[in-house]
């Protein structure tokens, strides 16, 4: 069985343009796609301050039942509005589903999401450690020095979606961080790490990814492999 993603007329409220908008979907770490189930007599909204919060929806995959946060459903107008779309059920829209790849005790394929924007990068991250075996995904409680946080249970995890190589000091801030919440930490970067950050986070024994732009992350040191090939 296939998803089929939605497809719902959008209009800009700032300049009447219509769009026709189609909800993504995104891999449950069960295999199957879930996406957002789209209000078609719902009015879209201008984004005029984005928050963290806010940017995200719940949705329960239907076919292993796991509710999970993912981007909420929004679209850009060419007149420069970002809109938002609404979901049918709001905070708890119901997922669209379809089962793929092994069940049971083993993983299923990593399926990665495409990244176009700093956005992308933390939703792939999030899919990515939602694969591993990570949960209850969210926002860090301490905003790094560069970067975005997010955190899961027992871990703290940073994405650098700059141009910028990661730098020692980037990696010794994540560690300490995950020191002062009793966590472990893992690293990602689109760009990659000074010579200098890969040996700080060796001997530190802290896992470093590079995010390709198809939004899988590639392990770069020895306990990257290692969760990598043994998730949690």
């Amino acid at each position: 069985m296939r998803v089929m993603s939605e497809s719902v007329p959008v209009r800009c409220p700032a300049c009447r343009r219509e769009h026709l908008y189609t909800a993504p979907s995104y891999p449950c770490v069960c295999g199957a796609r879930v996406a957002p189930s789209l209000d078609r007599h719902g009015s879209a909204t201008a984004v005029t301050y984005e928050s963290w919060e806010d940017g995200w929806v719940t949705l329960r995959c239907a076919g292993c039942g796991r509710g999970n946060q993912w981007p909420r459903p929004e679209l850009g107008c060419p007149c420069g509005t970002l809109l938002r779309v609404p979901t049918a059920e709001g905070e708890a829209a119901t997922a669209a589903a379809t089962p793929s790849g092994p069940r049971g005790g083993r993983r299923s394929p990593f399926r990665p999401v495409t990244i176009h924007t700093a956005r992308d990068a933390v939703t792939a991250t999030a899919v990515y450690l939602r694969w591993l075996g990570y949960r209850d995904i969210r926002r860090a409680d301490q905003r790094p020095p560069s970067g975005i946080g997010i955190a899961a249970r027992g871990l703290v995890a940073q994405v650098d979606p700059t141009a910028y190589p990661a730098s020692p000091r980037d990696v010794e801030c994540l560690w300490l961080t995950a020191m002062t919440e009793s966590a472990n930490c893992v690293y990602f970067s689109l760009t990659g790490y000074a010579s200098e950050a890969r040996t700080r986070a060796d001997a530190l024994g802290i896992p470093l990814f590079v995010l390709d732009l198809t939004g899988t992350p590639q392990p770069v040191n020895g306990p990257a492999d290692e969760l990598d090939a043994t998730g949690v």
